[in-house]
């Protein structure tokens, strides 16, 4: 029997399935996200991997994120050494806000290293780039991303930094398939979420993970976990690295 155009390219992707992309595969079992009438105030009603997404924290609130009180009651002090940076490497702070941790992050990697500060909000990046001049430090580099891409050099970092932040991306499959091409083989993606295992914690539940969700959600991608660090009072530092 002679196949036609149409299915003889059927045949040949049915004997190549097994080498489909997770997201080929994702989709092909149904979409990626879910919109839900019925959801949390707090949400936005798009769920992922049945998790619902937060609401972006604008810039109107840019204020919070540099309170006097948040070192102490976030132990601040204890994240960026928590790293392991070393002088010269390249970090990405994602979602960086005001810079809180961009500035802790430039003094880490010293001014051989660099930081790529990345926002989707403009008016966080006027913030941090004042904030920066004003403390004299030029080693990093603001970057407007989008919601689906974080515009970062491809195979360019040693560790991407997200605090607080990735339970808040509107596309976080594709946002971290972005930076998974930033990453350099063997570099690290650190995620710092306020801990949804413990009802102590005084945050808004969709602003909370848990530790089974993200290494669920990172699960479709080509990572691998490292370790999970417990020292900060509220939040975990949830750590993997590319595969080679």
């Amino acid at each position: 029997m002679k196949l036609s155009s149409t299915a003889l390219l059927l045949v040949i992707l049915i004997a190549g399935g097994a080498g489909w992309s997770a997201e080929t595969n994702a989709t092909a079992s149904g979409p990626r996200y879910e919109t839900r009438s019925n959801h949390d105030a707090n949400g936005i009603g798009k769920f992922y991997m049945g998790r619902e997404i937060a609401h972006v924290m604008g810039h109107q609130a840019a204020e919070w994120l540099e309170r006097p009180e948040r070192e102490k009651e976030e132990r601040t002090d204890l994240l960026v050494p928590a790293l392991k940076l070393k002088a010269g490497d390249a970090v990405a702070d994602i979602g960086a806000g005001t810079g809180y941790y961009t500035r802790r992050l430039a003094k880490a990697v010293g001014t051989n290293g660099v930081v790529y500060a990345v926002e989707i909000q403009q008016e966080m990046l006027d913030i941090l780039t004042n904030k920066l001049t004003g403390e004299g430090i030029f080693s990093v580099k603001p970057v407007l991303g989008t919601v689906t891409d974080p515009k970062l050099p491809r195979a360019s970092l040693d560790l991407i930094l997200m605090v607080d932040v990735y339970h808040e991306f509107d596309y976080p499959f594709e946002m971290v398939e972005a930076m998974c091409r930033a990453l350099k083989p063997g570099g690290r993606i650190v995620f710092v979420e306020f801990r949804a295992e413990d009802p102590n914690v005084p945050i808004k539940t969709v602003h909370k993970m848990s530790e089974a969700q993200v290494r669920k959600e990172m699960s479709v991608h080509p990572l691998e976990w490292v370790e999970t660090i417990s020292a900060l009072p509220q939040q975990h530092m949830i750590m993997f690295r590319k595969k080679p």
